[in-house]
């Protein structure tokens, strides 16, 4: 009988899921709420729109790079992957474990979201942490009958997504009355502009986070070469058409100055759109637009540490492969980290402290690209990435000041993230040694 930890991952993932999982794990909930934070700050309409443009622009220079690493390394993981494999084991291990943990805190938080509505939806239901907990529970054993389970799961939920937005759209535009543009200014702001200007487009570039879920599927995408660039940038691209579409709709039922400050600036709209039944036609859209982004994070958070295990960064039990294709030891824990922060409500603190690391994580994703073009120039690169190095400096020089600006505006929960770097040398060195040493008494 074939040891189940030999048993290797399944190549039987096509197009169709790479655009699922990009476009399902990148919307959710940030589309409704971003746009009033963005309009308190920037209430020019052109303004406003210019970041979301931005910040496509940036996803799609991203996806450029990423492709051509996703494609030269197809091993599923994530980004853990590929910066391991150009700036080693330590670069690696901070990816991995700062991106496994990070996206388990992201489940539960979107779970927990999905019982907050829900229970507005269906009040008999009551308790917002048992909804989350089933919610995460479902998704977890459609993942342990196998990836094609986990893949159909994605496409039905992200196409319910999409004919939700198809539908929040077309009410907009067609109820809508106004010229988006009419006036230059619906508010008055003060203070400096480029300081609005740039803590807008570090909230864009949040919302459009997701645009690489393909790549923690590398090894299991039947065409890599062919199939990765195409989801991630086809993906990038379709986001970028959906944010533009949502805004300018938005501003053609309500001027900016209605929305400027608000936490849920779709609520507003949808009142204005649906009368006295906005907020439940609201709350429907947030639960189906959040289930495929628990999907695909249920889906991507086993594959980083399945990858680090086979490295000896992860406890080698992790390798463990199902019949169906599915990592399940790695399942278990990654699911097991997001009960834990649903139970605890702890995510909100991880999430924060760890955001630091979503930036850093994507600079040393560039310069990975740059020091695998230097360094094996004549390896098989099934797909190069378009205008390098221009396209991924400029990637690499907008991720650095992003960096930079989370630092200065999260000053606290950055210095807690410097001090889990410095944790994590003794950490690192020890996980190595006891997988040296595991290794040796193998053999």
């Amino acid at each position: 009988m074939l040891d189940r930890r030999r048993r290797g991952l399944l190549a039987v993932l096509g197009l169709t899921f790479g655009l699922a999982v990009t476009i399902g794990n990148t919307i959710g909930a940030g589309i409704l709420r971003t746009p009033g934070a963005i309009a308190e700050h920037l209430p020019s309409f052109w303004l406003f729109l210019s970041v979301w443009v931005i910040g496509g622009i940036y996803a799609l220079l991203g996806s450029n790079a990423l492709s051509e690493l996703g494609t030269m390394t197809p091993r599923s993981g994530g980004q853990y992957v590929f910066v391991r494999r150009a700036l080693g084991d330590y670069a690696g291990f901070i990816v991995g474990w700062s991106d496994w943990i990070s996206t388990c805190g992201a489940t539960a938080a979107m779970a927990i979201v999905v019982g907050e509505y829900t229970i507005v939806l269906f009040p008999r239901l009551r308790i917002i942490e048992v909804v989350a907990l089933v919610t995460l529970a479902l998704f977890t054993l459609v993942q342990w009958f196998g990836v094609r389970a986990g893949a159909v799961a994605q496409d039905l939920t992200t196409l319910l997504k999409l004919i939700a937005f198809v539908i929040l759209i077309g009410a907009c535009f067609y109820i809508g009355t106004r010229n988006p543009a009419a006036s230059a200014f619906d508010t008055v702001r003060e203070g400096s502009l480029l300081l609005a200007f740039v803590l807008s487009l570090q909230a864009v570039i949040y919302t459009y986070d997701g645009w690489s879920a393909v790549v923690y599927f590398s090894e299991e995408v039947k065409k890599p070469g062919r199939d990765i660039p195409r989801s991630m940038i086809g993906g990038a691209l379709s986001v970028t058409a959906i944010y533009l579409l949502i805004n300018v709709g938005f501003m053609r039922v309500v001027p900016l100055g209605t929305i400027a400050g608000s936490k849920l600036a779709a609520g507003t709209v949808a009142r204005y759109i649906f009368g006295p039944h906005g907020d439940t036609v609201l709350r429907g859209l947030m639960v189906v637009a959040l289930l495929s982004a628990v999907n695909s994070s249920v889906l991507m958070a086993p594959r980083v540490i399945f990858a680090m295990s086979h490295d000896g960064l992860f406890w080698r039990g992790a390798r463990e492969v199902n019949r169906g294709g599915t990592p399940d030891v790695a399942l278990l824990f990654s699911s097991a980290l997001a009960a834990i922060f649903i139970v605890t409500g702890t995510f909100y603190d991880v999430i924060a402290k760890l955001a630091f690391f979503f930036v850093a994580n994507y600079t040393l994703s560039f310069i990975s690209l740059f020091v695998l073009r230097r360094r094996e120039p004549t390896a098989e690169r099934p797909y190069r990435a378009w205008g390098h190095p221009i396209t991924t400096a400029v990637a690499l020089a907008a991720s650095l000041a992003f960096l930079g600006g989370a630092v200065t505006e999260d000053l606290h929960n950055s210095l807690w993230a410097l001090a889990l770097l410095a944790l994590s040398v003794p950490v690192f060195l020890f996980v190595r040694a006891r997988a040296s040493g595991s290794d040796a008494a193998g053999h």
